[in-house]
């Protein structure tokens, strides 16, 4: 019988949470995150150049002798739930994550340490609300060139390579400057998504496509969960924080039975999330048999808490937190474009429905 996981945070999770934390706080203050999206440059490159280079972060799943940090999907949890704290618009769960999962599974060494070092940063070109294992659409292949269209594809903007699958099941390192990325209206403009064309663009196979999508998409989906927690929390304690200031009848707001009520039950769902998110991102780094189940239970449970978080702190800020200067819009929209993001709760809830054989009647 295998031993239990252990998901409580290590000192050096937790020692890495707070030099995050901390960068973030420099570099993505809810004043300048809200600028930035009104821009026409939502990403932050300051931001990702810290974290990537000045950190090693993006790293952190690449085994030393190919170049990274040889850490495991934990610690990348810890910079997740941090990122997803602040509304980080760096493209860290797509380029860190899911580009270099995928090519953990191919031989292309030199591209992979690229994307570890933050040199480069990649993006799998799969429509952002793609499941594990769902059909995804493949672009065709004709004399070493690419040709199709892809849409909803998340941080395309800000990549220097694209994945991309094609028909003959393959996956293809096609540069950037090669196509046409288009901009796509974003509900999340923190993580905005594009069309991208390929006309004849010039490509570099680098591994079969299934397996490589496959384990992206699946490590995508289960450190998604840690992103929502982290989502989830700041929603909770800038609620209660809010709560303990405000008055209304010459008392604080939050003292009210019914508002203590709804603080408490959101408490509890993210409590519930996080020993989800950290089991999925447990399985994930030991490579569990259960990591189906894990990242399928992870997701169709923290993906409608995020979602609850961010709307119990936009009403209970009330009129302050309907405005655009304050940060609550920016959650919400966050949850709710991830809630979509590699598989919604529903989709997650069949899978994980068949992996434990408890099929609807």
């Amino acid at each position: 019988m295998s031993a239990q996981p252990d998901l409580l945070y290590s000192e050096e999770e937790e020692a890495l949470r707070a030099a995050v934390r901390d960068l973030l706080a420099d570099h993505c203050d809810p004043a300048g995150v809200i600028t930035r999206t009104e821009s026409g440059a939502p990403h932050d490159r300051e931001a990702w150049k810290a974290l990537a280079d000045g950190m090693g972060l993006a790293g952190l799943l690449v085994p030393e002798e190919r170049g990274g940090q040889g850490a495991t999907h934990r610690e990348a949890a810890v910079v997740l739930e941090e990122l997803g704290r602040s509304v980080a618009p760096v493209p860290y769960l797509t380029s860190a994550v899911v580009a270099t999962e995928a090519l953990l599974a191919c031989h292309a060494d030199d591209l992979l340490a690229e994307l570890a070092s933050g040199r480069r940063i990649g993006a799998l070109a799969v429509a952002l609300g793609v499941a594990p294992g769902g059909d995804h659409r493949a672009v065709r292949a004709e004399g070493g060139a690419l040709h199709g269209e892809l849409t909803g594809v998340a941080d395309a903007t800000a990549a220097d390579v694209l994945l991309v699958p094609a028909d003959d099941g393959g996956l293809y390192a096609v540069e950037a400057g090669a196509v046409t990325v288009t901009a796509q209206v974003s509900l999340d403009l923190t993580r905005p998504v594009a069309k991208v064309v390929l006309d004849g663009a010039s490509a570099r196979r680098v591994g079969d496509a299934a397996p490589a999508v496959r384990r992206a998409l699946r490590a995508g989906a289960g450190l998604l969960a840690s992103e929502q927690l982290g989502l989830a929390e700041w929603s909770l304690t800038e609620t209660v924080r809010y709560l303990k200031e405000r008055k209304q009848f010459n008392r604080p707001v939050g003292g009210f039975q019914a508002l203590k009520h709804r603080l408490a039950q959101l408490w509890l769902e993210i409590v519930n999330t996080r020993a989800a998110a950290r089991n999925a991102a447990d399985a994930l780094a030991t490579g569990s048999a259960d990591v189906d189940v894990a990242v399928a239970l992870a997701q169709s449970y923290a993906a409608p808490v995020a979602v609850h978080a961010a709307e119990e702190a936009l009403q209970l800020h009330a009129g302050i937190g309907m405005t655009w200067e304050h940060p609550a819009h920016l959650y919400l929209k966050r949850a709710k474009a991830d809630s979509i993001a590699y598989g919604t709760a529903g989709r997650h809830r069949e899978a994980l429905a068949e992996l434990v054989d408890l099929r609807a009647p």
